[in-house]
């Protein structure tokens, strides 16, 4: 702090990092009341804040020159958005100026808890009524995989989700993956429609000519076995393409 700012009195009041003048410290005290986010929380509801207005409540203090707003902003474009921080290790966020252990670790267990609360919705037995429903339940983990997977979500004659099943992790290619690795747990699960999902980890959700290839050898597995191929999601980069509303199906 010294070497920033020179020799600076700090105190804590009500939470807030201030210091004398002599040294910008820039904090969301200063900002009228309705504009702090926690403030803003608080009235319009978490939905209506921004990524970088939630982390920042998360964050609760920037930095000299830094609020906790912008120092937010700053680890969301460093790392790429929420996957990219989901993919940090630990270090990797206490190697960023302003971000020590304790908010390397806030930041952590908020993601862990948002990853543990899109698995306890697949308990609930969602329908899949159309791709931005399958996807609800996809995006967030697959995004930040590094590896490739391949996952299936197997469906009942009400298209309710049965199971998510991981079908195979690494390349993904119509020549690797065999056609009977995504069939075997839907006939075991005595699933009536499946839909194919896997990542790319490059971030860009465009359908390769293997996608393609693969997609098709699975439809034609899936007349024979009576088991309904409904769509192939292909997510990267906090984005999804859906092969079926590409016309492919």
């Amino acid at each position: 702090m010294k070497g920033i700012c020179g020799k600076v009195k700090e105190q804590v009041i009500g939470g807030v990092l201030s210091a004398e003048k002599g040294c910008q410290m820039y904090t969301i005290r200063e900002w009228a009341e309705e504009e702090r986010p926690r403030e803003r929380l608080l009235r319009v509801g978490a939905q209506s804040l921004s990524t970088a207005e939630l982390l920042a409540i998360l964050l609760r203090v920037g930095i000299p020159g830094e609020t906790a707003v912008d120092l937010a902003r700053r680890l969301l474009q460093q790392f790429g958005g929420l996957p990219g921080l989901q993919r940090a290790s630990l270090d990797d966020l206490q190697a960023q100026r302003g971000v020590g252990m304790a908010k390397a670790a806030q930041i952590k267990a908020a993601l862990e808890l948002g990853r543990r609360l899109q698995l306890a919705r697949h308990g609930e037995r969602p329908r899949i009524g159309s791709p931005e429903d399958a996807a609800a339940l996809l995006l967030y983990e697959m995004s930040a995989l590094e590896q490739e997977h391949l996952r299936t979500l197997l469906l009942d004659t009400r298209n309710q989700v049965l199971r998510i099943h991981d079908v195979v992790r690494g390349s993904v290619n119509s020549a690797q993956v065999r056609i009977a690795e995504i069939f075997r747990e839907a006939v075991r699960a005595n699933a009536t429609a499946l839909i194919l999902a896997h990542n790319h980890p490059s971030g860009d959700p465009t359908p390769s000519a293997d996608d393609l290839a693969l997609t098709r050898q699975a439809l034609e597995a899936g007349r024979l076995l009576d088991i309904q191929v409904l769509d192939h999601l292909i997510i990267g980069g906090n984005r999804f393409v859906s092969l079926k509303a590409r016309g492919v199906f």
